[in-house]
């Protein structure tokens, strides 16, 4: 306990200088003219009002998601610091995020936040803001830090009937507003609008039994057990999308632990392997996926896997994040040459 009240004095003591410093400060290149600067934007974040004296220019993100929809918009210059890579940052973010500090290679904690002097924190989920990580949202209010959760995260906050990409596009409009960033923010939104409705296109939604095709997500094996998506996952959304149906529906949580014994009763149509050889741990890659399921004495007669009706797609686009329409455009491919769209 009296470390956690040293922690919080010196955290107020250190931001509290940082924002004075950002407010003195006459030097940075980009500064935004007196009107943007002194403009007070609408923000919203799972259920929080969040304000700014000025358009963030100390921001750190909490994890590699937070992280590349910033980098996507085109804010690296605004980012103090970074955290939580789990796999290599895409081609197109390389140079920008190498010019960012990284405050931890994995879960930041609050010494390591206060060290980067934030002004805006944001995360993907709520889980990276507790006592023991980063500090909690009540703590960085406390301390005039706001932060950012994605909509995703708590959608029974959201309008109801919003789909995950929608609050994604949420996400990308309302950090858009509190950077001054709205224009790059409605073009991003656009692009993967686009994106979506070009995957739906031509999802013809049956199988030899007319039916849609059931699907089961394979993300990781970890100790011999398969990890698959549930129905609160992003893959149920994409699966709607595409004319499929998780064959885990039924299951209300996002990546929950079944037996391989579920997986063959469940009979998929096709299966996707979410593929994280980046992050390197067991039973991570593609290989090793097909390899266990090959093993299995029940999953290896599943027609999905004696006809080969897998698809991969890399594993960290399954999760909701700005790649996830690049996964959605992949499973949409995918089924085509299976023969599930026109």
């Amino acid at each position: 306990m009296r470390h956690r009240t040293r922690t919080g004095i010196a955290l107020t003591l250190v931001l509290a200088s940082a924002a004075v410093t950002a407010g003195c400060s006459t030097t940075t290149a980009d500064r935004k003219p007196q009107a943007a600067a002194d403009a007070r934007p609408d923000v919203t974040s799972c259920g929080r009002q969040l304000s700014f004296d000025r358009p963030p220019e100390r921001a750190v993100t909490l994890d590699q998601t937070s992280t590349e929809t910033l980098l996507e918009l085109g804010l690296q210059d605004r980012m103090a610091g970074t955290a939580n890579l789990k796999t290599k940052i895409p081609a197109q973010y390389r140079d920008a995020y190498a010019k960012i500090p990284v405050i931890a290679p994995k879960i930041a904690t609050g010494e390591q936040l206060r060290a980067a002097t934030p002004d805006f924190v944001l995360a993907g989920s709520t889980d990276l803001y507790t006592k023991d990580r980063a500090g909690t949202r009540e703590e960085l209010a406390d301390l005039k830090v706001p932060s950012f959760v994605s909509a995703v995260d708590c959608p029974q906050l959201n309008e109801a009937g919003k789909s995950p990409f929608e609050l994604l596009f949420s996400d990308y409009e309302q950090l858009g507003r509190a950077f001054g960033a709205e224009e790059r923010a409605a073009v991003l939104v656009r692009e993967q609008r686009a994106a979506v409705a070009k995957a739906a296109e031509g999802t013809s939604g049956t199988a030899q039994d007319g039916k849609r095709p059931t699907v089961v997500y394979l993300y990781s094996v970890f100790n011999g057990m398969p990890y698959v998506a549930g129905r609160t996952g992003l893959p149920s959304e994409m699966s709607r999308i595409v004319g499929a149906r998780n064959a885990f529906d039924d299951v209300e949580e996002d990546w929950p632990e079944v037996s391989w014994e579920e997986v063959a009763k469940r009979e998929p149509d096709f299966i996707v392997i979410g593929d994280l050889s980046e992050r390197g741990r067991p039973g991570d890659s593609a290989a090793e996926k097909r390899k266990a399921m090959a093993e299995d004495p029940m999953v290896s007669r599943l027609a999905a896997v004696r006809d080969n009706k897998i698809i991969e797609v890399p594993g960290i686009e399954l999760d909701p994040s700005v790649r996830s329409v690049h996964a959605l455009g992949l499973l949409a491919a995918g089924m085509k040459d299976l023969g599930y769209v026109r």
